[in-house]
């Protein structure tokens, strides 16, 4: 699914204004509590029509946190962005996470460090994804682009099962086997 919208740049509140949220009961952890209030939550991003849902708490709170990050997940793994790749305009976001070689290093590549709890994983995750689409799945040219090792690039995908996947489903797509 194509995109020409930013939706990981906003912050959950805005995100999820965009969204409609359902609370419903559902089984699970809460006891007795648990058929009385309705704890679940299900939330559908309205400009994309992805879905979300968490029900593992017995807090509708943490629900609902946990249901927009999902949507937040399912928006970098499911939406494309057409990027122009000459030249390639890599957003701050993406840059802040590349760093170059210390010193005394033999190796002339940068390299790309985000972790799943930064608040810029998501963002950064669909940026490659964009980009190794726009490189008909090709890792090596991709990992060029940014000026990083195909390993680093390979690794930052394996971080999560889903990016890994929706990797997975654009090497497919271009018929090429999936990365190992």
């Amino acid at each position: 699914m194509a995109c020409d919208q930013d939706y990981l740049a906003l912050d959950d509140r805005a995100l999820l204004r965009q969204c409609d949220v359902h609370a419903y009961k559902a089984s699970g952890p809460g006891g007795q509590r648990r058929n009385k209030v309705a704890t679940a939550v299900r939330v559908v991003h309205i400009p994309t029509g992805l879905k979300a849902h968490a029900d593992e708490s017995r807090y509708q709170v943490e629900n609902k946190r946990r249901a927009i990050a999902r949507v937040r997940m399912n928006i970098a793994c499911r939406l494309r962005r057409p990027l122009k790749m000459d030249p390639l305009e890599i957003p701050p976001m993406v840059a802040e996470c590349i760093s170059a070689p210390r010193k005394g290093t033999t190796g002339a590549d940068r390299r790309l460090a985000v972790g799943r709890k930064d608040r810029r994983f998501w963002p950064v995750a669909a940026f490659l994804l964009d980009l190794l689409a726009a490189c008909r799945a090709k890792v090596s040219s991709a990992s060029a682009s940014l000026g990083i090792t195909t390993a680093n690039f390979v690794a930052v995908l394996k971080t999560d099962r889903h990016l890994l996947a929706a990797a997975q489903a654009i090497r497919k797509e271009n018929d090429l086997r999936p990365l190992r």
